[in-house]
């Protein structure tokens, strides 16, 4: 969850939706030895152009958060190997200006567009199979946004 300084939270709107009009934070993977925190680094740099020097790591979520695909999305997402996700989350804050957000800083991009948007908002933009997680997340790092 990376915020700025108005308790704003970011949020991108995914190229590839294919439910609707769906919105979520940056998120993704860990590569193979790769430390949490280094990855929430590279992750946050390839989908929102935003370099290191320019978030502090706040938070990390004190557990896993995990979510299934819907039965429709199973086997045709991430090539069928997965049925959902287990997540760590992290709480950033962005010390930089809108104008070192580029969506575009790695190929493909994730996000077709991007916004701050009020926390509370959050779970309502967001695909439905993931708003329980986007809620507890919400809820364990409300008091430190």
């Amino acid at each position: 969850m990376l915020v700025n300084a108005d308790g704003k939270v970011f949020v991108g709107k995914r190229i590839d939706n294919r439910e609707g009009d769906w919105w979520q934070m940056p998120q993704g993977g860990v590569d193979k030895g790769e430390d949490l925190r280094a990855a929430v680094l590279r992750e946050l740099w390839e989908e929102t152009g935003v370099k290191g020097d320019h978030v502090s790591l706040i938070s990390q979520s004190k557990e896993e958060l995990l979510y299934d695909l819907p039965d429709h999305l199973m086997g045709k997402l991430w090539g069928g190997k997965y049925r959902g996700q287990r997540q760590t989350w992290f709480l950033a804050r962005f010390e930089g200006g809108d104008g070192d957000i580029d969506l575009n800083a790695h190929r493909p991009p994730e996000f077709c567009e991007w916004q701050w948007l009020d926390p509370e908002l959050l779970p309502e933009m967001i695909v439905p199979f993931k708003k329980r997680v986007y809620r507890t997340v919400l809820d364990e790092f409300r008091p430190l946004i």
